[in-house]
C-alpha cells in the first residue's frame, strides 16, 4: 500500500515541511529508514538519526527544532508517539480489510454471520454460533457450539474456541490460544486415585479484550470465567476456571492464575508471577 505524505498528514492531523507528493509504502525504525520509509521522532537520543537517515519522511512533535539540514519530508504533530501509533492502528486495520469465505472450510448450517465476515481456509465453525459484523478468523481456527463473537473481533490463525464461550466487540485473540479448555478440577478418591469433576460452565471474554499467543482460558466448574473489559493478556498466559480479571487490568507473559482467583480492575501485573486459587487482588495494584 502506498500513501502520500499529505495522505498521511492528513490522517494524523499535522502539517508538512518538504514534498507533500513524496510516497511513502512502509514504516520503519529511524535509524533503519530507507527511501519509500516512514519514520517517527520522539526520544531525543535518536535525534542524531534524523540528519542521516534515508526514510523518506519522518514524523516529529510541533516544537522539534532542527540544528543541522534535513534531507527528507517533516509531518509536525502534537505527540509524535502516539501519532505512530495512530498510523500503526491504521496500517493494520488496512490489512485486515479481507472478506469473503475461502474454501476448503466450514460453516454449520444453523449459524449465522454479520457484514464484511472473512473465514480463511481449514476453520470449521460449529452449531448456533453467532457472529457480528466485521469480524475476520484466519487459517485453522475451531469453533465449538452454541459460541458468539462480537463486531470486529479478530482471531488469528490456530485459535480454539470451545462450546458456549461468549466473546465480545473489538477482541483480538493471537494465535495458538485456547478459550474454554476444561478447568482443572479432580476429586481424590480414597484409593489413591482422583475423579474427574465436569466442568460445565463457560467463557465470558467482553469487549476490547486483546490475548496474547499460546494463552489458555479455562471454562469454569459451574457458571463463568470471566475477563473484564479492557483486559489486556500477554502471550502464554494460564487462567484457571472461574477466574475474574477486572476491568483494564494488564498482564505479563508466562502468569499462571489458578482457579476462583478474583483480580480486581487497573491492575498491572509483571510475567512469571503465580497467582494462587481462591485469592483476591484488590483494583490498582502493581
Amino acid at each position: 500500500m502506498k500513501f502520500t505524505i499529505k495522505q498521511i498528514a492528513e490522517i494524523l492531523e499535522g502539517t508538512i515541511e518538504g514534498d507533500s507528493n513524496v510516497e511513502v509504502n512502509k514504516l520503519s525504525k529511524i535509524e533503519e529508514g530507507e527511501s519509500g520509509s516512514l519514520s517517527f521522532l520522539s526520544n531525543t537520543k535518536y535525534t542524531s538519526y534524523l540528519y542521516k537517515t534515508e526514510a523518506s519522511a519522518v514524523i516529529v512533535n510541533n516544537d522539534f527544532v532542527a540544528e543541522q539540514p534535513i534531507l527528507c519530508s517533516l509531518i509536525r504533530v502534537e505527540d509524535a508517539y502516539l501519532a505512530f501509533t495512530k498510523l500503526l492502528e491504521f496500517y493494520q486495520i488496512a490489512k485486515m480489510k479481507k472478506q469473503g469465505i475461502e474454501q476448503p472450510s466450514f460453516i454449520h448450517e444453523t449459524s449465522g454471520y454479520g457484514d464484511a465476515f472473512f473465514l480463511a481456509a481449514f476453520s470449521y465453525i460449529g452449531e448456533n454460533v453467532k457472529i457480528g459484523h466485521n469480524v475476520k478468523i484466519f487459517s485453522n481456527v475451531n469453533i465449538g457450539d452454541n459460541v458468539s463473537i462480537g463486531d470486529d473481533s479478530i482471531l488469528h490463525s490456530g485459535v480454539h474456541i470451545m462450546s458456549d464461550t461468549v466473546i465480545g466487540n473489538h477482541v483480538v485473540i493471537n494465535s495458538g490460544t485456547v478459550i474454554g479448555a476444561d478447568g482443572f478440577g479432580f476429586a481424590p478418591n480414597k484409593d489413591g486415585t482422583y475423579t474427574k469433576i465436569p466442568q460445565t460452565g463457560n467463557v465470558v471474554i467482553e469487549d476490547h479484550v486483546n490475548i496474547g499467543a499460546l494463552t489458555t482460558i479455562d471454562k469454569a466448574t459451574l457458571g463463568s470465567t470471566i475477563i473484564r473489559t479492557g483486559v489486556k493478556l500477554d502471550n502464554q498466559i494460564q487462567v484457571g476456571h472461574n477466574v475474574e480479571i477486572g476491568a483494564n487490568t494488564v498482564i505479563a507473559a508466562q502468569t499462571g492464575i489458578a482457579g476462583s482467583a478474583k483480580i480486581g480492575k487497573n491492575c498491572r501485573i509483571g510475567g512469571q508471577v503465580g497467582i494462587a486459587g481462591h485469592i483476591e487482588i484488590e483494583d490498582n495494584v502493581g
